[in-house]
């Protein structure tokens, strides 16, 4: 029984081999995060900075008018939006957007089909949405931000 030599060609193949793999297993992952980066939360993260104790005001000034809503998908597809609290005269608006994947954003507007209950005009596609609703009913503004599964 023959036995070969253990040379250094053979361990430069192995290096070579298993820094290969390394290498490729990296680089997938990496092209699977940047395919899953729905872009840029804001465009200038200074800027925004300057703006967030607005922010903050805004959404403590928000909670004070004491409205809620829930949110649910009807038969049609079409996004349901149940109110308390909430003026008769009261718009609705939303702004959607898809948590992951390819970016995918669309605007919903709402009609009331009863007392304090809306619908939108339009079908919502199947998925996962982050919501951002909008009430406005004269100069306050009630905002609030769900996932529709």
């Amino acid at each position: 029984m023959m036995r070969s030599e253990f040379t250094g060609k053979h361990m430069a193949g192995i290096l070579v081999a298993g820094f290969g793999i390394v290498i490729a297993v990296n680089f997938y992952m990496a092209s699977l995060a940047i395919g899953g980066f729905g872009g840029v939360v804001v465009e200038n993260s200074y800027v925004a900075s300057q703006k967030f104790n607005g922010w903050l005001e805004q959404a403590r000034e928000s909670e004070l008018l004491g409205y809620s809503a829930s949110l649910a998908r009807d038969v049609d597809g079409r996004l349901l939006v149940t109110t308390e609290k909430v003026p008769q005269s009261a718009l609705l608006t939303a702004a959607l957007r898809r948590p992951l994947g390819k970016p995918e954003d669309m605007r919903l507007q709402f009609e009331q089909i009863g007392e304090d209950r809306f619908v939108s005009t339009d079908a919502l596609p199947e998925g996962r949405w982050i919501v951002r609703l909008a009430i406005d009913a004269g100069d306050s503004r009630w905002v609030t931000e769900t996932e529709i599964p």
